[in-house]
Order: structure tokens, then sequence, then C-alpha cells
């Protein structure tokens, strides 16, 4: 991997769209079919005194300030998830989870990047990746195991959020541009993982 990689892999990162616009590929971006649904059920969710949903939303926030579960909170966690697929709200906790909690969540991520400058933002970078595809991307997934049949699962949109709202957003071009001669596996990793095309575990580990 030498520094002539680097200028190419910004131009393949803009090609793979955003959140908004979806593309007929594995890591192209989700949009809302029925976005009056979704701010009716975000305004419910929002308005809801739902012990059960205050603890899902309480658990991922955690997990992405770099906080683990408890002991028998997944367990727990699984279960108040079942309780609100059963419920009115069911339908919406994916697009609730894409749309408000992973946003939040990554906001986290975002910062700890912007703090640094130069050459450490790549490495930070790869710190940044390394612990969000080895500790918090299993965790949500853990978390939100008992949502299933979804057009794109946990994973998926939990990826996606990462390039869009991270790497995107905070101008991977840029960072690319200042990376030492070779690039860090993490980042390799990173790219391969998330390039157009990509499917769940298909890239190396």
């Amino acid at each position: 991997m030498t520094r002539g990689f680097a200028p190419s892999l910004p131009a393949e990162f803009h090609k793979m769209g955003s959140f908004r616009r979806p593309r007929p590929r594995f890591m192209s971006s989700p949009v809302l079919s029925d976005l009056p649904r979704f701010h009716a059920a975000r305004q419910a969710l929002q308005l809801s005194s739902s012990s059960a949903w205050n603890s899902v939303q309480t658990a991922v926030i955690n997990v992405f300030k770099g906080g683990g579960l408890q002991s028998n909170e997944l367990y727990v966690l699984n279960e108040n998830i079942r309780q609100l697929l059963k419920s009115a709200l069911g339908s919406f906790i994916t697009d609730y989870f894409q749309n408000q909690l992973l946003a939040k969540g990554l906001l986290f991520v975002e910062e700890k990047i912007k703090l640094c400058e130069g050459d450490s933002r790549i490495e930070v970078l790869a710190e940044v990746w390394d612990h969000f595809f080895t500790e918090t991307l299993p965790t949500l997934q853990a978390i939100f195991y008992p949502v299933q049949g979804q057009e794109l699962t946990i994973r998926q949109i939990s990826l996606l959020g990462f390039r869009d709202l991270v790497l995107l957003k905070g101008k991977l071009g840029d960072l690319l541009l200042l990376a030492p001669s070779k690039l860090p596996s993490s980042i390799v990793q990173m790219l391969l993982i998330l390039q157009p095309g990509a499917t769940p575990g298909s890239a190396p580990r």
C-alpha cells in the first residue's frame, strides 16, 4: 500500500452515494419510503415513557461512548425489544435506530477524530474503526438480535452510518492525502469493507 493508492480512494467513496440516495447494491444507502409514518413514530417514541425503550436507548448510547453491557443486561435488552416489536411501535424500531440512535452515537465517534490534527488523525481513525468494528458493531447486533426480516440489517445500517456520517462527512480524501506512505492495516480493512458492492463478512477482519 503506497501513497500513490490514496488519491483514488475519495472518488470511490463519493460514488457510494449517501444515506438519502438509495442504490441497488448492499452498500447503497437506505431511504425511508414513508416519511410521515416515520415522523409520527418518532414523536410517539419521544413521548413514550416505556421503560423498555428507554433502556434500549440508554444502552446504545453507552456503547457508542465506549461502555459495555452489564451482566445479564443483553438478555433484558433482547426481551425489551421483543416486547416493543409486539407493540404499535414495533415496525419503526429499525427506522428510529437508523435516523436517531445511530446518528447520535456516531457524533461521539466523529468528535473524537475532529480533535486530532495532521497525521495523527489517520491513527485515531484507525483506532476508532477498530473499536467500532470489533466492539461497537457486534454489541449493536447483539442488542437488536430480535429484529429480523428487515430490508437492511442492523449491521448493514451501522456500516452505512459509519461511512456516511464519519468518513464522508469527515472529508476522508483530505485525511488520506495526509497519510504516511503506508496506510495502517485497519484503514485498509475499513476501505475494503465499505467499498461499493461489499457484503457483510466478505472483507478481511
